[in-house]
């Protein structure tokens, strides 16, 4: 099993990773498909599905999937290009990507939200549609967001192909237990382990550059939010509060005793900005989705900004030790919010953290297993249920508190050996049962849960 550092941090854009990234992605993938194609198309259609048609509006994938049919692409996104291309497409109901002739494409009538059974393969299904002339189908293609950006056609979800098929990579741990054992054995970190692998499959100048820019976009989205107020696009006139936080932070810094939990304030502060800011649509990173994606950063930012001994020259070690237990979860469970509630997206995404924050300040293989293990424990059973669908309420404290809760796992692994009664392993298992066991209300389709019970107008 080998899932590359740069799959498990994608740059793109807000609010959501399966419901935004996902469907720009299967966009962009779908006029590939119609380039192919030996026959002329004249328009195509888009049906949208399952968790996709609930909580679409709230999530964006409208815009998303006209921007990807437009020829935007969420990891090279630009605001003001993306604003003329929805322009574009509402004024002349067409689209005119590279490559193919001018396609008829009214969003009104060609983006429809099926609110009947989803799709059999994911709750996150769309089908993409080439259209002739006469507004005849000849020929489709059924796309799957599985989560973190991912996805698949239907053919390649059958036939396995969310996972490795890549040529061989130097450690081939598909389990904690063989990680924690390959860098015990090895005398390797496991940043280590998966700089190898990494490495097996690209140069040494693209995985250093490549790793800087994740972190130097995360770091801009935390520095974006906390210099950002207003309230968050979407109905529910949610504020936001990153910006207040801080100031008020800086403001105390020259007070004497400030009490010891406020360092859980700068947290919050860190992770909630990102979040805000993934709320507004801006670009983040996926972390390992964009719901969770302030726990890392801001995570990080922490230990840089209040650790002694921090220095960003480790950064790189941190994003690949979290990238190692991201993979280990993706593959032995989900990080999909509509497949496992949010245990899979805020609960994955502190292991990370805890993992990648054990890491830096030295602790064993057996610690950092440890350190993920603890986080990804405390976060079982958490449900997704975004009020009105937006990824706003609870996501954006939820990952604050992920921020803590990683920074409490890393520490009490620290103050152990890594010999513990759960093992990761187990954890995730667990989280992949619970899960499957989880009420679809509960797993971002805004059924249940807070979505129902918190006025939403």
């Amino acid at each position: 099993m080998f899932l590359s550092v740069f799959d498990m941090f994608k740059v793109g854009v807000g609010p959501s990773s399966s419901h935004t990234i996902g469907p720009m992605v299967a966009a962009a993938r779908f006029l590939d498909h119609l380039r192919a194609q030996p026959f002329a198309v004249a328009g195509v259609r888009a049906s949208l599905h399952g968790s996709l048609a609930f909580t679409g509006v709230g999530h964006a994938t409208d815009r998303a999937v006209i921007l990807g049919l437009a020829g935007i692409r969420s990891d090279t996104y630009d605001a003001d290009a993306a604003e003329a291309a929805l322009a574009a497409v509402k004024d002349t109901h067409t689209i005119a990507p590279n490559g193919l002739p001018v396609l008829r494409f009214h969003p009104k009538d060609d983006l429809i939200f099926d609110y009947g059974p989803a799709l059999p393969g994911h709750v996150n299904g769309m089908i993409f549609k080439g259209l002739d002339a006469q507004g005849d189908t000849i020929t489709q293609v059924t796309y799957y967001s599985v989560g973190g950006g991912f996805v698949l056609t239907d053919a390649e979800l059958a036939a396995g192909k969310d996972t490795d098929h890549g040529p061989p990579v130097p450690w081939p741990f598909k389990t904690a237990a063989e990680m924690v054992q390959m860098a015990e054995t090895s005398n390797k970190t496991i940043a280590r382990l998966k700089r190898e692998n990494e490495l097996s499959r690209r140069t040494v100048t693209d995985l250093d550059d490549g790793l800087q820019r994740i972190w130097a976009v995360m770091n801009t989205c935390i520095d974006r939010g906390l210099a950002t107020d207003g309230i968050l696009p979407g109905g529910l006139k949610v504020r936001r509060r990153a910006k207040g936080i801080h100031d008020a932070l800086l403001a105390e810094r020259g007070l004497n005793q400030p009490a010891p939990h406020t360092i859980n304030d700068w947290m919050s502060a860190y992770a909630m900005a990102v979040n805000e800011e993934n709320a507004a649509g801006g670009q983040v990173v996926t972390a390992p989705t964009n719901g969770a994606a302030g726990v890392v950063p801001a995570t990080i930012r922490y230990w840089l900004d209040h650790v002694p001994g921090a220095a960003a020259s480790r950064v790189p070690d941190f994003l690949l030790t979290a990238a190692a237990i991201g993979g280990l979860i993706k593959f032995n469970a989900s990080i999909s919010g509509a497949e496992c509630g949010c245990q899979a997206e805020v609960g994955s995404a502190a292991a990370m953290a805890a993992a990648g924050l054990c890491a830096v300040l030295g602790g064993t293989p057996a610690q950092i297993e440890n350190a993920a293990e603890i986080a990804l424990e405390h976060h079982l059973g958490m449900t997704c249920d975004p009020v009105r669908g937006l990824v706003q309420v609870p996501c954006i404290e939820r990952n604050g508190l992920g921020c803590i809760k990683a920074v409490s796992a890393a520490s009490l692994a620290l103050r152990g050996d890594g010999v513990h009664l759960v093992p990761l392993d187990a954890a995730i298992e667990t989280m992949r049962q619970t899960g499957a066991d989880m009420s679809e209300k509960y797993k971002e389709t805004a059924l249940g849960g807070l979505a129902v019970n918190v006025p939403n107008c």
